[in-house]
């Protein structure tokens, strides 16, 4: 049997007034995928680290996206005016 396909998406209209939120929700869901605690605090560094460019460079509202299929986690941060930040990463075995 296959694994299910898993799509996780949130728009925040200021990221860092959501900074805690947005770390908790990315572990729960990290956590749900599968990854280890120290997987899932690691991986949500990196959006963190994603999230503090945008918004060191003046940029507030943000779409931050997780999806996995085919084995395979896709994380993305977008913020309407600027570049985007994405990575792939495997999804633990189960």
């Amino acid at each position: 049997m296959a694994d299910p396909d898993f799509f996780f998406a949130l728009d925040l209209s200021d990221e860092s007034q959501f900074d805690r939120m947005l770390a908790l929700l990315s572990e729960a869901v990290l956590r749900h995928l599968g990854y280890d605690s120290a997987s899932a605090v690691a991986l949500t560094m990196e959006i963190r680290t994603a999230l503090s460019a945008g918004t060191t460079a003046g940029r507030m509202a943000c779409h931050v996206r997780f999806s996995a299929a085919c084995g395979t986690l896709a994380m993305a941060v977008r913020y309407a005016d600027g570049p985007a930040w994405e990575t792939t990463r495997r999804l633990p075995a189960k």
